[in-house]
């Protein structure tokens, strides 16, 4: 397994062992024990998946404390441009943004500590995106942040007139005006 650190703290891209023949390949997506002994000590809770098609942005999305979710990401099918957001607000780097492509064929995972929103964007026709949460979805303290924000100027690498957004996502808060408790 090779860990690779971004520009922020905590922030974690994973890049698993792949073995594989001529009748495909067997990789760890996780495991327990590995993680520790990298120093990550992640353990979920909650697997989520869902399916999107090209030019679906979802988030930006967190979870307010004690009900905020660490999240190890990847994509099954296809291929996404993943963001997480430093909500942390004691962090140096409150505010500031990482991306990092995520598909079938790099089979890269995206660690994404507490205190954290995240969003990803479809660059293909089709993305089957998984996640493990080290803690349970709770409906009451769901919050986001407008994907965009122009404090964050995030290209989400999908022309504006194929950007598919659902209304809640339109609806977020601007990060000035934000409700983070992190």
């Amino acid at each position: 397994m090779k860990i690779t650190k971004t520009k922020i703290k905590d922030l974690l891209i994973i890049e698993p062992d792949i073995f594989g023949d001529e009748r495909g390949f067997f990789m760890e997506t996780w495991n327990h024990k590995r993680f520790l002994e990298f120093g990550i000590d992640f353990l979920p809770i909650q697997q989520n998946e869902s399916i999107s098609v090209y030019g679906v942005i979802r988030g930006l999305h967190y979870q307010l404390a004690p009900y905020s979710q660490a999240k190890l990401v990847r994509v099954v099918v296809g291929n996404v441009l993943d963001v997480a957001v430093d909500l942390r607000k004691n962090s140096p780097t409150f505010g500031k943004y990482v991306t990092v492509e995520l598909s079938s064929e790099n089979k890269k995972q995206f660690l994404i500590p507490r205190g954290f929103a995240h969003g990803f964007s479809v660059l293909s026709e089709i993305a089957v995106f998984q996640y493990f949460c080290d803690n349970f979805y709770n409906k009451d303290a769901e919050k986001g942040i407008l994907f965009n924000d122009e404090f964050f100027n995030i290209n989400w690498q999908i022309p504006e007139l194929q950007q598919i957004i659902s209304e809640k996502d339109k609806n977020n808060k601007l990060f000035n005006n934000a409700e983070i408790n992190f």
